[in-house]
Order: structure tokens, then sequence, then C-alpha cells
């Protein structure tokens, strides 16, 4: 089922129900990933339904009345997972002056010596490229925060224009950003501080991508480049702080997290300052030597464990992010399309971008069991060249790799974001900005798109768009 096909001529079957049982129809407005996938039980929509309004759920300050939506902060990025996931799509930078990076932000951490790493790092994994998170501002800076409270920063973002000459005459431009921790409400960052930008990434599709098996993964990695096609994809590997034990990365532009509820609990932790049983602790990100943010009053009740949101909210909320629905694909047998996904198969984007899996056979009625699905991913680690670098290692991955993102959906980005922002950090302002900063592994492929006829270089932008 998930071998390619030979013939070009029309569309394969299934592909274009992109998430199996699970694609829904796609809508013409920005509630296009906003749907529960389509194969939900009744009881399971109502599930979904009270996730999204917990997803939803702007918190407040403690001490609240409301004791269920207290505890923000006191350091924030967003006051709610929607905040940053508009409408479950793709967030984006600052795009003008007046403009806040409330779905954007920079992950910080400074390097470890191996040695001391292995000895004082708990749950060290062999592979891994150690760092810490700096010693004053954490994990990630974040730019909101409670009265009297220092916010840690303000994102600031500066473009410098870059021509690339294309074939038949064509030319598009670049813009190379250059980000800086403005503002700092502590002091200096640690003198060898590393930043990595990050926008908030699409929501859908992303139980079915938790039920690929990881030997299916695993089996599509090749670190030493064996077969010599220049291609040499790496599994990221991480510590689970939900399951408690190594697992294989799958979420977040690093594959940093091996779980839904991974992410969902990190970014309570790390995004709004919501305690957890993941992560306990009620301050969130702040460090010992932010005394007023760890002095602060905080929300834990009794009521909720003795946490700012419980394991049965906590899970609610994973449980809405497992089961978005991924929108049918359009244009399937449109001529145009057709060619255009010859191209991205003979230009070898489909080396990193794997098209489709059968999901695990699971347990009960989990609406992600035994689906053939065409997420267009490896979810593997890949050198992405200098141009894309952040120079920030993350667990396996270092400064230059990053996990192959899922395609599917990508097309409908303007309908539900109102942008066309790609990549890490949103620098590509187009799909086709997105292929031509492709470099490293990708960089014989991105060479294969400058070249091309520019009746095959639209097409290749027109399959996607489809996507």
């Amino acid at each position: 089922m998930t071998a390619w096909p030979g013939d070009f001529s029309g569309p394969w079957p299934f592909e274009a129900n992109q998430a199996g049982a699970q694609t829904v129809r796609p809508r013409a407005n920005a509630d296009a990933f906003s749907q529960p996938a389509a194969n939900l039980t009744f009881q399971q929509e109502l599930d979904f339904k009270v996730g999204n309004g917990l997803f939803r759920r702007v918190w407040v300050s403690a001490p609240s009345s409301t004791i269920a939506s207290d505890g923000l902060g006191p350091l924030f990025n967003a006051r709610s997972c929607q905040r940053c996931h508009l409408k479950d799509g793709r967030g984006h930078p600052p795009e003008g002056p007046g403009d806040n990076a409330v779905s954007m932000f920079l992950r910080v951490s400074i390097p470890v010596d191996l040695e001391t790493a292995k000895a004082e790092i708990e749950n060290y994994i062999a592979g891994t490229h150690p760092t810490a998170p700096d010693p004053v501002y954490g994990g990630q800076l974040q730019d909101f925060s409670l009265p009297g409270i220092p916010a840690e920063y303000r994102l600031s973002v500066e473009y410098e224009e870059i021509e690339v000459p294309l074939s038949g005459g064509e030319v598009a431009t670049l813009r190379r950003p250059t980000y800086r921790a403005a503002d700092l409400g502590y002091g200096p960052l640690h003198p060898d501080a590393m930043l990595s930008p990050r926008v908030a990434p699409q929501m859908i599709g992303m139980g079915l991508l938790e039920a690929i098996p990881a030997e299916d993964i695993l089996a599509w990695a090749d670190p030493d480049d064996a077969d010599g096609d220049g291609i040499s994809g790496n599994p990221q590997i991480v510590w689970s702080r939900a399951l408690d034990r190594p697992m294989l990365g799958r979420f977040g532009w690093k594959a940093g997290q091996a779980t839904i509820l991974d992410q969902t609990a990190s970014a309570f932790a790390g995004d709004i300052g919501i305690s957890n049983p993941v992560y306990p602790e009620p301050w969130g990100d702040c460090t010992e030597a932010q005394t007023a943010c760890r002095d602060a009053i905080h929300g834990g009740d009794a009521e909720q464990g003795g946490f700012e949101i419980d394991a049965e909210a906590m899970e609610l909320v994973a449980f809405y992010s497992r089961t978005l629905g991924v929108p049918a694909r359009r244009d399937v047998d449109d001529p145009q399309v057709l060619r255009g996904r010859r191209v991205f198969y003979d230009t070898g984007c489909a080396s990193c971008h794997r098209p489709s899996y059968v999901t695990h056979r699971l347990k009960g009625d989990d609406p992600a069991s035994f689906q053939l699905i065409w997420p267009y991913t490896d979810l593997l680690l890949h050198d992405m060249g200098e141009g894309l670098a952040d120079h920030r290692p993350e667990g396996r991955a270092d400064g230059r790799e990053w996990r192959t993102p899922p395609l599917w959906g990508i097309g409908m980005t303007r309908t539900v974001s109102g942008h066309t922002y790609f990549l890490h950090d949103g620098r590509a302002r187009s799909l086709l900005e997105a292929i031509l900063w492709h470099g490293g592994e990708a960089r014989a492929a991105r060479d294969a798109v400058v070249a091309m006829p520019p009746e095959d270089r639209a097409a290749l932008v027109k399959f996607l768009e489809s996507l």
C-alpha cells in the first residue's frame, strides 16, 4: 500500500484522503484545520469539543475566583494555546514595528561539556549534544509577564534581501533574518547562549503521526548514507517525561518531543506558565535568578491535584490535538498537479518527504488505528545546510539539522492563517521561497528546482498547493 506507484498519469488510489478515515471535507474558510476527525465516535467528539474549549481557554493570574483558569505565568508567551496556534494553523514572525511575536519565540540554551553531561544530566541519552538552559533566562524567552514582574525580552528581527536567479529569466527574492533578544529584563544572556527562533506549527494530523510504527520510521533512516544518494536521515531519541523512558522523537521543529502529551505538557509549562503533572513547577520556566517570578502567587489548587491544570484536563487537550481532521486534497486530477507530482518525485523531494504510511493497529476504538495516510514526511533529522542553521543543538539534532515537516494541509495555509510564511522561523513568504532555502542534504533537489523549466517549477508549486 505504501510502495511508490509507477504510473503518474492519473490520481492514485486513496491519495485524496490524506488522513485515511480521519480525512475531512476541505472548507474554504479559516475553520478548515479545526474540524474533528471524520471517524470519531459520539463520545470522542464530545471529548474533542471539551478539549477544544480548554485549548481556547484564556488563562488569568492567580488568585482568581475562577480557580480552573488561574495560574498564568508569571512569565509567558501567550495566554492560551489558541493564541499561538490560531485556528490550529501556523504562527508567523512579527510583521512590522507594531506587531508582537505572540506565535513565535526564541529557544535558548548553553553548551555543556560532554563528560559533565554524562555525570550530571538526568536521563542522558548517548549521541545527544548536551546543553543546559540559560542560568538566568531558562529554556525559552518569554516576552509577556504579569504586573510587577519584568518580561524577559522583546523579539527583534531584521531582514536582508537576497536575489536568486532562476531558469527562464525568472528571479526569486529571499529574506535572510537576523534575530536579536532586545530589551532584556534580567541583564545580559550567558556569553555562550545559543538562540533559535520557532514559530508555532500547524496542528492537524498529529495523532496519526504518533501512530506510525517506530520501525517504519527507523527503516527509512540512513545515517551513514549507505545507499550513496546524499540523504542521511537520523532518528531523534529523546526522554519522554510523560512516559518516563527514551523514545523516538516525532514532534517539534527538531523532533524534541516524543508524544503529543509531552508536547502538550511542555507547551503549558513553557509557553503559558501552567503547572501540570509532567511539569509540576508552579512558576513555569522561571529560574532561581528570577526571584520575583518564583515568589509570586501561583494557581495550584487541591481540586486539581495541586496543579494549575490537572491530568484529566491536559489529556483532553492532548486528545483534541490528536484528533484534528486533515482536509482532503484538492484538484488531484488537475493536469498541472499531476505534472507537479511527477516533478516532486523525479527531483528527489520524496526522499525526505516520505509520502505514505499505514498506522499501527491500536487497541479499542482509537481513531488513528490502521489508516493509510499521506503526510509527506519521514519524521527524521536532516542537515539542511548553513542557510537554515540555527547553530543550536537539541537532543541528537545538531545546529544544522531539522525534522522533515509534514506537508499535508500546506496548500491551505493562507485560507487558515491568512499568510504564507513557512519554515521554522517563517522567513519564507511562499512555497517556492521555502524550497529555495533548502541546502545540505536537500541541495541537489533545490538546485534542480532552480534549473528546471519554469513550467515544471510552477507545476511543482501547484502540486504542493493541492496537499
